[in-house]
């Protein structure tokens, strides 16, 4: 099976900020978390698979193609919902598939008019009239009405609430059950990841510190609540993170099996994504 993403050593620098050597592959059938904190490259990362900005290295395929030298054979392939809706607030969802029809060579306009259904999208009110949650419905319609094999979604479901978030995240699991399909998605809010996600990369500081299929994450990291002197005892290289405060200390394990084979007094407790993350950009190297 042809994978959907594979990059290779993506470097981009602004000066301020670099993106260092990006590796990332995400497999046919599958759908990737992008996490990390705001800076951390991911807008970067998904402009450069876009090839909306030039990078200054590395290579970049999607679904088989190169992003530059076959982009219009890549993006007909490719489906893109960024964190705002950028269809113009005097369009209606008529308008949207006239403009689009003539854009995309397998654009179907049943599929266009059934997904405004499914998502409950007036076709004659105007964008201006829509929610943020409907806006965002819409941007997967016309996302998913050129039957793309690849999705790629930047902070989608930012600021929705709870329930929108929840049908938009079925949308991505019905998308996927095609085994040519797959998702790449950019979010903070991690516990939705959580939901979906078959694979996780983070972002830090421009540099991919983990990535890896989720439920070997959830699996194998923890965290180790200690004193000071049990914290000293330990091999530096058997933790990732340490944070230490006035009335103990924490730390983050990458293997929780073979850390309590090595410390059996030890207790480790399974992590959430969020906390990993936070243990990376707040915790101390060891």
């Amino acid at each position: 099976m042809t994978n959907s993403i594979e990059i290779s050593g993506l470097c981009k620098s602004y000066g301020d900020f670099a993106l260092d050597h990006i590796d990332l592959t995400l497999p046919g059938g599958s759908i990737m978390g992008l996490i990390g904190e705001n800076g951390a490259g991911k807008t970067t990362t998904i402009k450069c698979i876009l090839n909306l900005i030039r990078r200054d290295a590395g290579t970049i395929t999607l679904m088989g193609y190169d992003n530059i030298a076959q982009e219009r054979q890549a993006k007909a392939e490719v489906g893109v919902v960024l964190d705002e809706c950028y269809f113009h607030d005097t369009l209606r969802p008529a308008d949207i598939h006239t403009i689009l029809s003539r854009v995309y060579q397998n654009w179907d306009k049943a599929l266009f008019a059934s997904c405004l259904k499914k998502f409950q999208l007036p076709e004659g009110k105007y964008v201006k009239e829509f929610s943020r949650g409907m806006k965002m419905k819409l941007s997967l319609a016309a996302a998913l009405a050129h039957h793309p094999k690849l999705l790629i979604l930047d902070e989608a479901t930012a600021g929705l609430d709870p329930v929108v978030r929840d049908e938009i995240l079925d949308e991505f699991l019905n998308f996927i059950q095609d085994e040519d399909h797959s998702i790449l998605i950019s979010s903070h809010i991690t516990s939705d990841l959580e939901k979906v996600a078959d694979y996780i990369t983070y972002l830090h500081q421009g540099r991919v510190v983990l990535s890896e299929a989720k439920d070997v994450i959830q699996d194998s990291y923890g965290r180790l609540a200690c004193t000071a002197q049990q914290l000293s005892a330990i091999q530096p290289e058997d933790l990732v993170r340490v944070r230490k405060g006035s009335y103990g200390c924490e730390a983050l394990v990458s293997d929780r099996a073979v850390f309590r084979k090595k410390y059996p007094q030890l207790m480790v407790e399974p992590i959430s994504l969020e906390d990993i993350m936070l243990f990376i950009g707040k915790g101390e190297q060891v």
